[in-house]
């Protein structure tokens, strides 16, 4: 990933925290002579390791676990917010116009070696800790136990779990850094106009 100096995110925690708020992964892997892409909703344990360990699991359907060997280098992409900047929000277009578009997003890589997990155990416990974390915040909250038990075991047994000690952890923070602090107001009065959800 090109990332100047200036948009450059290195903190641990911080990088965590995007990859807890926008947990669907781009799971990039090679699958033989060619490039694969998976979209799988993940969990990071910031304990596991340096930089932490993903999980998650995908069908078992899926070929991913027969064509990515054990232990091979992944990459996945967890995309945040993003949105088009458009050249007339900054004051210094009326300077000189040496202004163009661009695009501010930020957006976290993660590197390491997958691991499959194929026991029932750790695949409950995965999933529990899974619907848990996205039902918390319900005011009905569904739970893995509200289902019959023959019928989550059956669903188990349908999916391959993954691990992901991660070797590298990457972020890029693009938010007009780069600009004058006029233009970078005007890029936030731009965004509150346009987009009044998108977090700053």
């Amino acid at each position: 990933m090109y990332r100047p100096a200036h948009f450059a995110e290195d903190r641990v925690e911080v990088l965590h925290e995007l990859i807890r708020r926008r947990p669907l992964a781009t799971l990039i892997a090679r699958h033989g002579s060619s490039i694969d892409a998976d979209h799988v909703p993940v969990l990071i344990d910031a304990t596991a390791g340096p930089h932490g360990t993903l999980r998650g699991h995908v069908a078992r359907a899926n070929s991913l676990w027969r064509a990515v060997a054990e232990g091979s280098e992944v990459l996945a992409i967890f995309q945040g917010d993003s949105h088009y900047v458009s050249p007339a929000w900054y004051p210094s277009k009326q300077v000189d116009g040496k202004v163009v578009p661009t695009w501010n997003y930020v957006v976290v890589h993660a590197r390491g070696p997958i691991c499959y997990r194929h026991e029932p155990e750790w695949l409950r416990a995965l999933v529990t800790t899974l619907t848990d974390t996205h039902e918390t915040p319900r005011p009905e909250r569904w739970r893995v136990s509200d289902a019959p038990a023959d019928y989550v075991a059956a669903m188990l047994r349908a999916i391959v779990g993954f691990e992901i000690p991660l070797a590298g952890l990457t972020g890029k923070w693009k938010m007009s850094q780069n600009r004058s602090a006029a233009d970078r107001e005007g890029v936030a009065a731009g965004l509150t106009r346009e987009s009044p959800d998108v977090r700053r």
